[in-house]
Formats: structure tokens, sequence, C-alpha cells
């Protein structure tokens, strides 16, 4: 796939495509750009013309992952369900399923070590994700009284860390290995606490 890419003109796609696989099997740092161009069926000379080092290729590999995980969490919220409470549990689920789906872009949007602020492209899309969780949070909390309601930005903080906890400690080894219960119900069942405390849903729900 990656030489039709390079042969139909799109050598940095390629080398995108081909960067993502190398990710999946060896993890951000653990390939270089020979081998990616290797993979992409060029020469490591033809990588110089789109891409300065590894770490810019990781970078293009996390933008087009922060722009398809935007999309996958906007779509959640809006089609998750009649209630903000069901679009903001919709967004969770989201959340795992894109880090399953898509794990070379997964690790380098957060595993990789390369910061979002590397490109202001980059920033935009990764502030576009964090937005629709944002917003999510900030729908849910409008019952809160405002002495007590946490900023959006805290509130979608902590969903968000709890939702990459699940990711890292269940899902990123052996499927069933480590996992004491499905992500899913660990997920789920964290955002019930979390949002108990808040008194966002009853105690006994």
């Amino acid at each position: 796939m990656a030489k039709r890419g390079y042969h139909h003109g799109n050598l940095r796609q390629a080398l995108v495509d081909a960067a993502l696989q190398l990710i999946e099997e060896k993890g951000p740092q653990g390939f270089t750009l020979t081998e990616a161009a290797k993979a992409a069926g060029v020469t490591p000379a033809a990588v110089y013309r789109h891409f300065e080092g590894r770490d810019d290729l990781i970078a293009e590999c996390a933008l087009q992952g922060y722009e398809i995980f935007a999309e996958v969490m906007d779509y959640a919220y809006a089609t998750g369900g009649p209630s903000a409470l069901a679009k903001f549990e919709a967004t969770g689920r989201a959340y795992l399923a894109f880090a399953a789906k898509h794990p070379g872009h997964y690790q380098a949007m957060f595993e990789s070590g390369v910061s979002v602020n590397r490109t202001p492209e980059l920033a935009r899309a990764a502030e576009a994700a964090r937005g629709v969780l944002e917003r999510a949070a900030e729908e849910l909390s409008q019952h809160i009284p405002a002495e007590r309601r946490p900023p959006p930005q805290m509130f979608s903080a902590h969903v968000w860390a709890m939702s990459h906890g699940v990711v890292e400690l269940y899902m990123r080894g052996a499927p069933g290995g480590r996992a004491p219960f499905p992500p899913e119900d660990l997920l789920e069942t964290g955002i019930g606490i979390y949002l108990r405390g808040l008194g966002l849903i009853p105690a006994d729900t």
C-alpha cells in the first residue's frame, strides 16, 4: 500500500502510514526514519523532502490522530443520547473505541513525547479534541450550584485522565491479560462514582 501511495505522488501520506504501522509494532521511539522509508518503499533521503526528522513524522501522525479523535468524540457527543449524561458517557466510550481502533495514532498522540505545541496545527487539533469533552462537561454540570461547580476544563480533565488510565492499564496489554473487568465497565463505573460525588446522579443509581 505504501509503494502504491508513493507512485501516486502521495509520498508524505505513505510515510505516515508506514510510521503508524511501525509505531503499533515497536512504539513511537522504537523505529528509525530508515525503517519508515523502507516500509514506504523509498530511499531514506526521500523522507527529508517532507519531514525534518522522526519527531516531525510522529507529529504528523499525532496531528492526523487528533483530527480523527475530534471527529469521533464530536459524533459521540452529538448522537450519544437524549440527555447530557448520556452524551457525556458516550464521549468516554468513544475515547476507548478510538484507542482500540487507532493504536498507532493513539501512541503518537499520548506516548511519543512529542509536544502538542510542536506546530500550531497540532496544537489546534488537540484543542479541538479537548473542546468536545469540555462542552459535554459544561452541559452536564449546569445544574450544579455555581459555588460548587468545577470548571469545565477541570471536570473534563478528570474524566480524560480516567479514560487514559483505563486504556494504559487495561487495553494496552494482551487481550484480557490484565483487565479484571471489561475496560468499558471500568470506565463507566469510575465515571459514575465521580458524577455521584458531584451530585449529578443519584447515589442509588
